[in-house]
């Protein structure tokens, strides 16, 4: 995916030392309050290496552009896609079955309650 809203970014907007963290939350939809638990917790058993990785990352990782979302549901939409874009495919096929089906469901009425409507139909055919 070459879309700019399934890279993983830093976000110095919503972090407080890099936006390491931050980026993480946004980027799998998890609260950035446990994934700083997660990082701060990390540091012992890891002897402080995690603490190196999340500078490396700090520096490696690119700045989450401003306007990277137009609201909330697009950002859900989005981490929805980076979690399992097989799911969101499906969820996007069921919902174009369901606009179609009620789509259907409209014509048939419009078309039974208009009987000059019917007949031109049936010409045509």
């Amino acid at each position: 995916m070459n879309s700019p809203r399934t890279t993983l970014y830093r976000d110095k907007h919503n972090g407080k030392l890099m936006g390491v963290c931050a980026g993480i939350a946004d980027y799998t939809g998890v609260n950035v309050f446990w994934i700083r638990m997660i990082a701060f917790l990390s540091m012992w058993p890891t002897g402080g290496a995690s603490l190196l990785i999340y500078f490396v990352a700090g520096f490696l990782l690119n700045k989450k552009p401003p306007y990277l979302y137009r609201d909330e549901s697009e950002q859900k939409y989005w981490q929805g896609v980076r979690q399992s874009p097989k799911r969101t495919a499906r969820e996007i096929r069921a919902n174009f079955r369901d606009i179609d089906r009620r789509l259907a469901a409209v014509e048939a009425h419009y078309v039974s309650s208009n009987p000059r409507l019917t007949a031109e139909i049936e010409r045509l055919r």
